[in-house]
């Protein structure tokens, strides 16, 4: 897919809007559409193309927005494992990119070709972290894994690893599967063996249902925790009853309504689910669509100060452009407030993180020590 109108900052988009991870990329096409048509009195055009969830041809559509259509800033992609495949290239390129994925990885550490890349979703150590903490506060000592065999599962399962000791909460099992796999019965089972007090499951999209349903099936009683990559309507339908009582460490966006009105995100977040619903139907909105939204907040406030110093279309643009997204402060997004640093291209704090419970089918703020 691809639209246009004439433009002089261009802005190229590569979403996973088909393949496994199409539950979050759709809704980010979405916003795309309710992204500002001008910024700092510049015309804005958005180039979408869609990567089909596969790294390739992610990579293919990183390569054609700089070289063919010469966009000036890319946002993209949707999965973890599609944009750490980008930052080489928009690196080299000296084209900003801003990441729509998890994985810390994406922005972190940083070196020459990371100079050049931001990310509107917390980083999943901040995530795994609030997740952790909850599992302690009620009484969770044991912790089975079971995540995608790919880079968004080694990526939540090196954080777990990483923290869970600063609880006091022991990873006891680690079973992985493909975003295409039909059963996890083995996996599953070998998992509750160890008798793990709960489950974090670290996976995406409607894939992530696979193993939860699967539990509930074979009798697990445990608690279990899913990754916002999980947080999406999709995910709701087709896990249905199997998903009561799950928590989820994710955006604010998701419990918008529910946060206390001193809260800095809850005013852009209603602003956005109004603008996402008044277009595509009440109960419509995902954390996912959010996190483009959140992009175009950051070029909104960035695009004015780069085109004071040079013109859209060049390398003097995309640079100054580059420095005026890092230089972002106190910025209120849809999913909390963006600090960023030359050491910190994603610039979220705790505000940007809410624990929720899935509970009769909703989204529920869920209640912390």
């Amino acid at each position: 897919m691809s639209t246009a109108l004439y433009a002089q900052v261009k802005i190229g988009l590569t979403l996973s809007t088909t393949g496994p991870a199409a539950s979050l990329g759709i809704p980010e096409q979405n916003t795309a559409a309710l992204l500002p048509k001008e910024i700092g009195g510049q015309k804005v055009q958005y180039i979408i193309l869609n990567d089909a969830s596969d790294t390739s041809v992610a990579v293919k559509n990183t390569h054609k927005l700089i070289s063919e259509d010469n966009v000036d800033a890319i946002i993209g992609s949707t999965i973890t494992t599609n944009s750490l495949a980008m930052v080489n290239i928009v690196g080299q390129a000296g084209t900003p990119m801003i990441s729509v994925a998890a994985s810390k990885h994406i922005v972190s550490p940083m070196d020459a070709n990371r100079h050049w890349v931001y990310k509107t979703v917390q980083n999943d150590s901040l995530l795994t972290s609030t997740a952790l903490k909850h599992m302690a506060d009620n009484g969770v000592k044991t912790v089975g894994y079971i995540g995608f065999a790919d880079g968004y599962g080694d990526s939540w399962l090196e954080e777990l690893n990483k923290n869970a000791p600063t609880y006091g909460i022991k990873i006891v099992a680690n079973e992985r599967y493909g975003r295409n796999d039909s059963s996890v019965t083995g996996n599953v089972l070998k998992a509750m063996t160890a008798k793990p007090d709960a489950i974090f499951i670290g996976a995406s999209g409607t894939p992530a249902a696979l193993p939860q349903k699967t539990l509930i099936e074979r009798g697990y009683k445990g608690k279990i925790y899913q990754t916002q990559g999980a947080a999406n309507q999709d995910f709701l339908r087709v896990c249905g009853k199997d998903c009561e009582g799950t928590f989820i460490a994710v955006g604010p966006v998701l419990v918008a309504s529910q946060l206390p009105d001193t809260h800095p995100a809850k005013k852009v977040a209603l602003d956005y689910i109004k603008h996402y619903e008044d277009k595509y139907g009440k109960g419509s909105v995902s954390p996912f669509g959010a996190h483009v939204w959140d992009a175009g907040r950051l070029l909104e406030r960035a695009i004015p100060i780069a085109v004071k110093k040079a013109k859209p279309g060049t390398k003097e643009f995309r640079a100054a452009l580059r420095d005026a997204l890092e230089s972002t402060k106190d910025l209120d997004v849809a999913n909390g407030v963006m600090n960023m640093t030359p050491e910190d291209h994603a610039g979220f704090d705790a505000r940007a993180v809410a624990m929720i419970r899935i509970e009769n089918g909703k989204w529920i703020l869920a209640a912390t020590k």
